[in-house]
């Protein structure tokens, strides 16, 4: 029996999310099946719910729980069915009834800003602190009220779009006729994530959720590993060649460009296989750059300065790109442990280093001193 238990908290899982669509009978059908494959308190309890609340099929067209739908909500159920105290004391995952209101309101939003709670003109730095907190509240792990993985989903979609430049515009090109983010459509592709919504909540909070939680979501389903690697075990030689071959092109495109487009005369670090091996230093900054052997024959004088300049220029900008990167990490983890009262993560957090700032620091002390 202990083998079926996987499979059965899957089916528990396909039967809450039939409840939250109104799909009584299939959830029904889904938690019998999880009770002969492994029985659960959680199962037996939501089957005497779906007895006792006398759930019906919603009549007429079936609206997706992302519709976005003005008109008012037919759900038919007893107002037992949402109270956090209808659910065991012992049931593993409970939720209150102010989740379930929230996820409710994502829900009922009809675009990407009223899901992310601002206005059309807002803000990168408004669209960041909105999404932060969205995610970490509607977090799978973290809610799990039925839809939460909707809406979590939801929320990753919003700011993956808004937060893209040309996408965002074009959405709001669209006006009333932009979609909702869980419509399907052939003329969805403008506006398509370019990221999941665990790896975006992986990036923005520097290594992902606290938890052990194996599943995946992505574009808003629940995918299972094994499921996902016997899935893989399937394909052909063929969908391997059309996988591979994207990365066939680049590298002949790559080799290509290097055959025709001549090397530049120096590199920040050290590459003997391409012939940077001289190391030297900016006489300004002090800058270390490698050069080739005949560096010091073939430039002198004012084009020796101009190259030690742009050497300066793209030093100071790595070093402002990795500064960025060690703050956002830095911020995350900060985030992470004041939101879940972690000490270790928030001592962790304080003593981690940032050296590339530091250096961006020492350089304009040096120039403006």
């Amino acid at each position: 029996m202990e083998v079926n238990r996987d499979e059965a908290e899957r089916c528990i899982d396909i039967a809450t999310a039939a409840l939250t669509n109104d799909q009584p009978e299939k959830a029904q059908r889904f938690l019998e099946k999880a009770q002969r494959l492994f029985p659960t308190e959680k199962a037996k309890v939501l089957l005497e719910l779906i007895a006792r609340n006398g759930f019906t099929p919603r009549q007429g067209g079936h609206s997706s729980d992302f519709s976005g739908a003005s008109g008012p909500r037919q759900r038919q159920t007893n107002s037992e069915e949402t109270r956090p105290e209808e659910k065991p004391a012992d049931t593993s995952k409970s939720y209150t009834a102010d989740q379930l209101e929230a996820v409710r309101r994502i829900k009922q939003c009809k675009d990407f800003y009223e899901i992310l709670g601002v206005q059309a003109d807002a803000s990168e730095d408004e669209l960041k602190r909105s999404y932060r907190k969205l995610a970490l509240k509607f977090h799978p792990d973290k809610n799990h009220a039925p839809g939460a993985t909707e809406a979590f989903k939801a929320i990753g979609n919003a700011y993956a779009v808004l937060s893209n430049a040309n996408k965002r515009r074009q959405y709001d090109q669209c006006g009333d006729e932009r979609r909702h983010p869980s419509r399907q459509g052939p003329d969805d592709g403008n506006f398509e994530p370019d990221i999941s919504p665990e790896d975006l909540f992986n990036m923005f909070f520097g290594g992902g959720y606290p938890t052990s939680n194996a599943n995946v979501y992505t574009n808003g389903r629940m995918r299972y590993p094994r499921r996902e690697r016997r899935e893989r075990q399937r394909d052909g030689g063929l969908a391997l060649f059309v996988q591979v071959m994207p990365i066939l092109i680049l590298v002949i495109v790559s080799a290509l460009s290097q055959i025709m487009v001549n090397s530049p005369p120096y590199s920040l670090s050290f590459r003997p296989s391409a012939g940077y091996t001289q190391k030297r230093l900016t006489e300004n900054l002090k800058v270390p750059y490698y050069v080739g052997e005949q560096f010091s024959k073939e430039v002198t004088g004012v084009n020796l300065k101009n190259l030690e300049r742009t050497v300066e220029d793209d030093y100071i900008s790595n070093l402002r790109n990795n500064c960025w990167k060690e703050k956002q990490q830095k911020e995350g983890m900060l985030y992470r442990a004041r939101y879940f009262g972690d000490t270790d993560l928030y001592q962790r957090a304080q003593r981690a280093r940032t050296p590339s700032c530091a250096k961006l620091s020492e350089i304009a002390a040096s120039l403006h001193g």
